[in-house]
């Protein structure tokens, strides 16, 4: 094992970088054995309240292991082979429907679905992996780029695969500790998103320093969306009042002011009434304001995950969980979220079923009961025909409300005719065309969701 690792070594300094990608598996398949792990009891929760993962996806550890061999799949090279400890492992770095769009100089050419990133924003974050006990993470799966279907221009930042992994393996580890706690469930997502941006803007800020169990979280924060960033525009949230009256749904548009103003509210009661608050934003000169804290509550809809606590405690939390929070969604996904939010526990993410080299490693966002009416709100894009077909079937009074307000409810019948009224405004016809001459994207997302819900109405309702 020891020549085949330095022959390796050697061979990975001398050949074309478009070889690098190839060797390693060849290295793996003589010296690598496999895992099959078995999946603990559920414990994220199905369903999103806030509307965030808050579900069993929804959804969105422990002392780091000493081990010098660096990942081959991340392109360094390879040192002897160690026992395993528990709980860490090997491994160094030396989204529209998900964690962010990429830019072409952020990636390098890898498998055939996605290319990885090794931008140094993804080096420093491998690194927080490395130090904090998720380093063997680093084996299985790496951040990736991933074309847009029916785009080939945009690319999508998500987890894609480094091996083929079968079912019941484990996809993703994260240790409880290397997650941002935001407190208990709730229905509030304003409330969570005080305390991350509090947390947000005083890691940023030059000096600041994380206050959770010494861990430095400073290369994740800068990953996360950026404010007023394409990713968060596509929500609800961020609409001007013309895409809001696109959308021919009052209903969504209630929720959406309600919560705006709850959002409002929360600034004045929490932020600007407390003088132990950061008064700037993270470049040092610009005042915080309440389209900052905006922000905060769309990352909170968007990638929180409430996860139960304790067995005998019976209280779930609600987490930020680095590495786990970048996969994007995809309602089909059979992969399985468990964990705990315990001291020492683990957050993993397990094979539903088989997966390949350069497969991109996706989650069911909502749970799998969310509709379009809560994508549109909470995540900032649309979903597939099942999307609209939640919608469709609930305005029809054939399905209980399954998230957000209302929740596991008939649709009162005067909303329900307030919602189907809305939508008669216009034909199906006369929004193709709208949608043909539009260019603000807000705009035509909302005339995108009223087709979609018009069109599942007439074959579902």
């Amino acid at each position: 094992h020891n020549r085949i690792f330095q022959y390796c070594t050697i061979m990975l300094r001398q050949l074309s970088s478009s070889l690098v990608v190839t060797i390693p598996w060849i290295l793996l398949l003589l010296i690598s054995t496999t895992t099959t792990t078995t999946t603990t009891a559920w414990a994220f929760q199905v369903g999103q309240v806030v509307p965030a993962f808050y579900s069993m996806m929804q959804q969105r550890t422990t002392t780091a292991t000493r081990h010098t061999c660096i990942s081959t799949a991340l392109g360094a090279k390879a040192s002897k082979k160690k026992k395993k400890k528990k709980g860490g492992g090997g491994g160094s770095a030396a989204g529209i429907k998900g964690f962010g769009a990429s830019t072409p100089s952020s990636s390098s050419s890898s498998a055939s679905n996605g290319s990885m990133d090794r931008s140094a924003e993804a080096m420093a974050f491998y690194k927080l992996l490395e130090n904090n006990g998720a380093s063997d993470n680093l084996k299985r799966v790496a951040i990736g780029t991933f074309p847009l279907p029916g785009s080939e221009n945009i690319k999508l930042r998500g987890i894609m695969a480094l091996k083929d992994m079968k079912k019941g393996d484990v996809l993703i580890r994260i240790p409880y500790e290397l997650a941002v706690n935001l407190g208990g469930e709730g229905e509030d997502p304003t409330l969570p998103a005080v305390e991350l941006l509090r947390r947000y803007c005083n890691v940023l800020t030059d000096g600041g320093k994380e206050d959770d169990g010494g861990v430095d979280r400073t290369t994740y924060y800068k990953m996360l969306p950026e404010y007023k960033g394409n990713d968060c525009l596509g929500s609800t949230d961020f609409f001007s009042d013309e895409a809001l009256d696109a959308l021919q749904a009052p209903l969504v548009v209630e929720e959406t002011l309600k919560r705006r103003e709850r959002t409002k509210n929360r600034f004045q009661t929490d932020i600007a009434s407390d003088d132990t608050f950061p008064t700037k934003w993270i470049d040092g000169t610009t005042d915080l304001t309440k389209e900052h804290l905006q922000w905060a509550v769309w990352l909170i809809t968007s990638r929180v995950l409430t996860v139960q606590g304790d067995v005998d405690e019976r209280k779930s939390y609600r987490l930020l969980i680095p590495l786990l929070d970048m996969c994007n969604h995809d309602r089909s996904s059979v992969h399985v979220l468990t964990g705990r939010a315990i001291p020492g526990g683990e957050l993993k993410v397990v094979a539903g079923g088989p997966i390949k080299a350069g497969e991109q490693i996706n989650i069911c966002y909502g749970g799998g009961v969310a509709g379009n009416d809560r994508f549109v709100q909470d995540y900032g894009f649309l979903d597939n025909e099942e999307a609209y077909k939640i919608v469709a079937m609930t305005l029809s009074g054939k399905q209980r409300i399954m998230e957000g307000a209302g929740k596991g409810r008939p649709m009162m019948e005067a909303d329900r005719l307030k919602a189907t009224d809305a939508l008669k405004s216009t034909t199906v016809q006369e929004d193709e065309q709208a949608l043909s001459n539009e260019k603000e994207p807000s705009i035509r997302s909302a005339i995108e969701f009223r087709m979609g819900v018009k069109k599942a109405l007439e074959k579902y309702a």
